[in-house]
């Protein structure tokens, strides 16, 4: 007897992270694109911090929707990571050294210009990461033997 890979689709809260990170994306995508092309010799750190961001959402974003396949769940837990790691380390630096960021970036003063949501969002990642392991989700869908 094979298992199967359970196909289930992401439902309720997991849609909802999903559709946020992926407006993040674009979000994010939209104003390094504007502001690299605009402006980047004025704050070139700071643009660059953007589309890093850009990119880390993107990936989230895509990692989640295919965190039910072999490596993805993985990489979804990098990319996450990194993006709390960014809002923090980015958000702390914008704070105590401004002259470091004389435009903001995404991650700037922990996502204040996005509603702090950058600062809120990998930690619900983490949390849904946490209770949506794929191995639990696998082991639900088995189905029960009958003993012979």
């Amino acid at each position: 007897m094979s298992a199967t890979v359970p196909t289930s689709r992401m439902t309720g809260i997991g849609r909802v992270l999903v559709i946020v990170y992926a407006v993040m994306a674009l979000a994010a995508t939209g104003r390094s694109f504007v502001q690299i092309f605009r402006q980047f010799d004025e704050a070139p750190l700071a643009y660059a911090l953007s589309a890093l961001a850009a990119g880390v959402y993107i990936l989230a974003t895509l990692a989640l929707v295919l965190a039910n396949r072999r490596g993805w769940y993985a990489v979804a837990w990098v990319a996450i990571v990194f993006e709390l790691a960014g809002v923090l380390v980015v958000g702390s630096l914008s704070i105590f050294f401004p002259e470091l960021f004389p435009h903001d970036t995404v991650w700037s003063m922990f996502g204040r210009g996005y509603l702090f949501i950058p600062l809120v969002l990998p930690v619900f990642g983490i949390w849904w990461l946490r209770t949506h392991r794929p191995a639990r989700e696998a082991e639900a869908a088995l189905p029960v033997e009958a003993s012979a």
